[in-house]
């Protein structure tokens, strides 16, 4: 049975098409469909209040529907929300809609056959945006939960993620793992060079937010098993492991490096960018594996490097 509450905003500059779609959903018991004539209205209505799914044209004037894709996934990205976005395409081919996919989308009507389509993937963006919406909510929680466990000092506070003793500790344990077992770690250093400018332009809220954001992203960039941690004011680390050495080439780690400086962050002040430096350094138990802090600090000293020549830097154990 459909959700009659679903927020469902409906994106489109022709009123024709908005009007068939509004009176199909309406028709199926849909009673919060909020209709926007431009992408740029799109915006401010979410904003307002966040769709939990938006049907957009592709093609529009001034923002196309990737692009609104992208700003849509900025905006929820500040405020740990999903939208389910679907496009509405005359458009085929495996390369263009992959490309779609790439950009955030979730899925697409064909316009040729809006009538037969329209209902059955809305009733699955229905059931697929309530899932992770609730499933954020839950992170939430879990979040919170986690940064009152303060007295065990291992949860960054702003940032609900782990703080430098936890990284150190979990550092420790991965190291003592392939000293005994073979394989090999990586410990990759970010640091966000120009938070200073930032805060010193738009203030410490602002400060904050961007550093929730990178944290956010990086979570969403980095495989399950990683290990996260917020080891500086302005610094992150990263603890990922492999069978092969090989495998933790700073090539493996572009998709981090580009994601923090190729997509900017929603802030209360507009979109900002960041310029992120990353240092990385692979261990093996084929080499005299040092403690854990000793390893972090000999990374840390090389984030100079990796700001000035704004290039994946890797560091080799003196």
């Amino acid at each position: 049975m459909p959700n009659p509450q679903l927020s469902i905003l409906v994106v489109d500059d022709t009123k024709f098409s908005s009007a068939v779609i509004g009176h199909t959903l309406s028709q199926a018991g849909y009673s919060n469909i909020r209709f926007a004539s431009s992408a740029m209205d799109a915006l401010r209505m979410h904003e307002e209040q966040p769709a939990s799914v938006m049907v957009a044209d592709w093609l529009m004037p001034e923002m196309d529907g990737l692009e609104l894709t992208t700003r849509i996934r900025q905006t929820d990205e500040q405020s740990d929300h999903y939208t389910y976005v679907v496009l509405l395409t005359a458009r085929e081919g495996d390369n263009v809609l992959g490309e779609a996919f790439d950009r955030g989308v979730d899925d697409f009507i064909s316009k040729s056959s809006m009538n037969e389509q329209l209902l059955p993937r809305i009733y699955a963006a229905d059931r697929t945006s309530q899932l992770i919406n609730r499933l954020l909510d839950e992170n939430r929680l879990l979040a919170t939960n986690n940064a009152q466990l303060e007295e065990h000092n291992l949860v960054d506070r702003l940032t609900a993620i782990g703080n430098r003793r936890y990284l150190i500790q979990r550092l420790a344990e991965v190291l003592r793992n392939v000293d005994s077992r073979g394989g090999a770690c990586c410990l990759v250093l970010l640091g966000v060079q120009n938070l200073p400018t930032l805060t010193e332009r738009f203030g410490a809220a602002v400060q904050q937010e961007v550093l929730r954001g990178t944290a956010r992203r990086l979570q969403q960039l980095v495989r399950p098993t990683d290990v996260i941690a917020r080891v500086d004011e302005n610094a992150f680390a990263i603890v990922t492991i492999a069978d092969e050495a090989a495998d933790l080439k700073p090539a493996s780690f572009r998709r981090l490096h580009d994601g923090l400086n190729l997509k900017a962050f929603k802030t209360s002040e507009g979109y900002l960018s960041i310029r992120a430096g990353m240092v990385l350094c692979t261990l093996t138990n084929r080499q005299a594996l040092p403690d854990a802090e000793a390893l972090l600090e000999q990374v840390e000293s090389h984030l100079g490097e990796a700001y000035e020549t704004n290039l994946i830097t890797e560091a080799k154990l003196g």
